[in-house]
């Protein structure tokens, strides 16, 4: 029997699947009602990243393009020394206009003002679109199938749902908070994929483990079975997702603005990763195996009324 200090995971398992079927609504509303709120990747615009050599604030830099009455949508200030500005525009500047602005900021800051500039075209940011989708949809297609050959379809049809439900968990929460989609939050979901099917994998396979010695005669027998193979392997799951926690932590905390989101998509992932593998994964796979044991023994019992 399960130590009674031990959450039960498996009868406590409607008020997961409750749980994470209405955030996946709520997700799909947010998503449907009001899209995702693309960033310059995939919508048109220009990116202006300006090198001042010599240090700014925010206060300043805004003053300066104010002045030139062609003020960002986003405006950060980076660099080692604060001598670094980064403006993001939703519509496409003109050459003239990129011009007009570094000129503004060499009157104030010298003739050692440089300026680099990043135009996505409505086309192009299209087709950017359409190729990050593209590739989350491949990446989840080649690991469900992986998944298919490797393991029994019970196994494989838990971990396939489960892994779509990490990677739209991730988008649905940028989507309710309208927080930035960009490329490195599609480098975000794909590891968030990754990471997934890895923890799922662990915990399925000393299921299949214990599966070989067992002798399931009853649901019990079955429960007890999931629960402590979650129990072995939670010492991993937890360990593993910590330290990667961790280093993603550090990238949000330290790192530049346009890495921030990156790791906070990253960290979403890494949790409902590794939760979907404990909560949702484990017990779909009892719900299905539960299925076929009772047809299993349903049919002795009408071969011999």
């Amino acid at each position: 029997m399960i130590s009674k200090r031990r959450y039960d995971f498996v009868k406590n398992r409607n008020i997961f699947f409750i749980a994470s079927s209405a955030i996946t609504i709520i997700g799909i509303i947010m998503v449907l009602l009001f899209n995702m709120h693309y960033g310059v990747d995939f919508k048109s615009g220009t990116s202006l990243d300006l090198s001042l050599g010599k240090t700014t604030d925010k206060a300043q830099a805004e003053q300066i393009f104010a002045d030139a009455k062609l003020s960002p949508v986003i405006l950060t200030i980076g660099g080692a020394n604060s001598d670094r500005v980064s403006a993001r525009y939703d519509e496409v500047l003109t050459e003239e206009q990129v011009k007009m602005l570094t000129a503004a900021f060499t009157s104030v800051f010298g003739n050692q003002v440089s300026s680099e500039v990043n135009t996505v075209s409505p086309d192009m940011a299209n087709e950017m679109k359409n190729k990050a989708m593209l590739a989350v949809g491949v990446a989840s297609i080649a690991i469900s199938l992986y998944v298919t050959i490797r393991f029994e379809w019970r196994f494989a049809l838990s971990a396939i749902i489960t892994i779509l439900y990490d990677a739209f968990f991730v988008i649905a929460i940028f989507s309710i908070f309208r927080l930035e989609v960009d490329l490195p939050f599609v480098a975000a979901v794909l590891t968030t994929i990754g990471y997934s099917i890895n923890d799922k994998i662990v915990i399925l396979d000393r299921i299949r483990e214990n599966l070989r010695f067992a002798k399931l005669k009853t649901d019990a027998d079955l429960s007890e079975l999931v629960n402590t193979s979650i129990w072995q392997t939670m010492g991993r799951s937890i360990n593993t997702v910590v330290t990667v926690l961790i280093a993603a932590f550090c990238l949000y905390l330290f790192g530049s603005e346009s890495i921030k989101l990156f790791a906070l998509a990253k960290m979403i992932g890494l949790v409902s990763g590794v939760y979907s593998s404990i909560c949702l994964a484990t017990p779909m796979w009892y719900l299905l195996k539960r299925s076929s044991l009772r047809s299993v023994k349903a049919a002795p019992a009408k071969a011999n009324p």
